[in-house]
């Protein structure tokens, strides 16, 4: 990783801050930082809730997209574009990731979305995140994994003018 994306890494703290002026309270955990599911399986069952697993995706049309899911959720990227009504999905890069929403892959979550200025990513979450009382996210970095409820999701994302699809993939 380059100096100069280091530097561009924003601290969780505008994004608590958010938290706080629109009334959203949340719960935050440090732990080691992982970069896949499966390497938080060792500490997540003590943080209540559901937890998620992001997929930051670019279209043929070149449209972006972030999914937030629960993290056993399967997504068929090959059927998911009839669905939400999109081009033929692919992994988006570092770069655009880091230009979009100012995190690094491994830290990939739907809080990013403060920082999309331009409002260029369509988020999508999981119908399912809806059967838990909390969801879990990671506050820009993998080192640390913030609960909220998930209707307080949606209304941090409306906050930031964003209309989050709800997509039930169990359906696809």
């Amino acid at each position: 990783m380059t100096n100069a994306l280091l530097k561009s890494i924003q601290t969780p703290d505008p994004l608590f801050a958010k938290f706080s002026e629109l009334g959203i309270v949340t719960q935050t955990y440090e732990h080691p930082a992982v970069f896949t599911v499966e390497q938080g399986a060792g500490f997540k069952h003590e943080m209540p809730g559901g937890h998620t697993k992001n997929l930051f995706l670019k279209d043929k049309k070149d449209v972006v997209w972030l999914i937030t899911a629960l993290q056993d959720t399967e997504i068929d990227l090959k059927k998911l574009p009839a669905r939400i009504n999109a081009g033929r999905l692919s992994f988006g890069n570092a770069e655009l990731m880091q230009a979009l929403l100012g995190i690094t892959p491994g830290s990939v979550t739907a809080l990013g979305l403060v920082n999309d200025t331009g409002r260029q990513v369509r988020p999508i979450l999981d119908q399912r995140i809806f059967n838990h009382d909390l969801v879990n996210c990671h506050p820009l970095r993998n080192d640390m994994t913030t609960a909220l409820k998930p209707d307080d999701l949606v209304k941090f994302m409306k906050s930031l003018g964003y209309d989050p699809l709800i997509v039930d993939f169990t359906r696809l």
